[in-house]
């Protein structure tokens, strides 16, 4: 676990919320969302410089590597975002944010969140390449992540992109059951406390829709982000208690 200091096990720094990010240079790569075809696909090839990631999320544009070709990047339509009036908590959930225990942060643990999503048995679309490059951005205030710890172990979180008042949530990971969607239900507390609109979750899923997320036309997302894009939003990194999440 990353620690900030002996007496403080998650963290002095984090009573302080999240820095605004650090202007980056501008891309120089032409990527329109408008050019995308019917499976979301804007084009092929492109770096992973911090200018060209920070160009690309303003453009409601991400990468997402297949094995074997030039990097794709997509700007799906529709678009999943998720809100914190619409998120779903089942009675399952429910007793877990009642009875775990748990604490979350944010920025604490980005290295090893990014890297716990990464590690699937499955296999991972979060290549080397651009891990190393989240973590850059990370360094620089555009990636955010949050962690779920039970006492000192790091359970579960989630990591994603901001730009602004949105969010979009690249992955999450679980080590108990449950311990990702408290990290997604946090993300969205706090972010909907520091003024964000919502979290861009991509591509809607089924398991999404369970949660709460709805499909959003692309266009009216690059609307949203435009608006949002000087959203001075920063997220609170203090510890909190998992149970403040419960209902009732």
């Amino acid at each position: 676990m990353t620690t900030a200091g002996a007496d403080d096990p998650h963290g002095s720094c984090a009573k302080d919320p999240a820095p605004l990010p650090v202007p980056v240079g501008r891309n120089h790569w032409h990527m329109e969302a408008s050019a995308a075809d019917p499976d979301g696909l804007v084009g092929v090839g492109a770096d992973l410089d911090v200018s060209t990631l920070v160009g690309a999320y303003n453009s409601g544009i991400f990468p997402w590597p297949h094995q074997g070709v030039p990097l794709p990047w997509f700007s799906p339509d529709p678009r999943a975002v998720l809100t914190l009036s619409r998120f779903r908590v089942s009675r399952s959930l429910q007793r877990t944010l009642r009875r775990c225990g748990w604490t979350t942060t944010v920025d604490l643990a980005t290295a090893e969140v990014i890297g716990a999503c990464a590690d699937r048995a499955e296999g991972t679309w979060i290549t080397p390449e651009l891990r190393e490059a989240y973590l850059e951005l990370a360094a620089l205030g555009w990636v955010h992540s949050v962690e779920v710890w039970e006492a000192e172990a790091l359970v579960g979180g989630c990591y994603g992109v901001q730009i602004g008042g949105i969010l979009t949530a690249e992955s999450m990971f679980h080590r108990r059951p449950d311990a990702s969607k408290v990290a997604l239900l946090d993300l969205l507390q706090r972010f909907t406390e520091a003024g964000g609109a919502f979290v861009d979750a991509q591509i809607m899923t089924e398991h999404l829709r369970s949660l709460g997320a709805v499909g959003i036309p692309r266009e009216d997302f690059i609307e949203a982000l435009a608006a949002e894009a000087r959203n001075p939003c920063r997220l609170p990194r203090e510890p909190r208690a998992v149970s403040r999440l419960a209902a009732g």
